[in-house]
């Protein structure tokens, strides 16, 4: 068997990446102390039941809100470039509209932080979703390049969007 072959055959077995922040399925309701999603069903979201009270829910604490506890993202989105330096109060604004539409959504999708302190502007995010859209959306918006890089070893994405003058 060739490298290729084997490459492909190592792609095709390979086990799926645990991501050790996704809550196992429980029994019921739960509600997030800390956020105020609601557990149901299998999946975290928003919407309450038409009682604004979870009858029998338990406490437990989200995903997302465990991660931005932990500050243990699962997207990290790197921005660069002299269009981000002379453009920046814009690109917060996009981020900041992108995110607020996401978690709208996905209650689970939700910027950790906004580090920047450095020539670079990091973004870290309790999702890959969210980061995947951020960079697409910074695309369509300003355009520049993305490139996403998703983690062999863990659960996680890398993007990094650059744009210079």
């Amino acid at each position: 068997m060739d490298k290729f072959q084997q490459s492909q055959k190592n792609k095709l077995f390979k086990t799926p990446t645990h991501d050790p922040y996704s809550a196992s399925r429980i029994e019921g309701a739960a509600v997030c102390p800390k956020c105020e999603a609601v557990y149901g069903a299998g999946t975290w979201s928003w919407k309450r039941p038409e009682n604004t009270v979870v009858h029998g829910a338990q406490t437990l604490t989200c995903p997302a809100c465990r991660r931005i506890e932990d500050d243990r993202p699962a997207g990290t989105l790197t921005l660069s470039g002299s269009f981000l330096h002379k453009h920046r109060g814009e690109i917060i604004q996009l981020i900041e509209h992108t995110e607020k539409k996401e978690k709208a959504e996905h209650a689970l999708e939700r910027i950790i932080k906004l580090d920047d302190a450095t020539d670079d502007l990091v973004v870290t995010t309790t999702g890959i979703h969210l980061a995947n859209r951020l960079g697409h959306a910074l695309e369509a918006a300003f355009k520049g390049s993305s490139e996403y890089h998703y983690s062999d070893s863990e659960y996680g994405v890398n993007v990094r969007w650059s744009r210079e003058e």
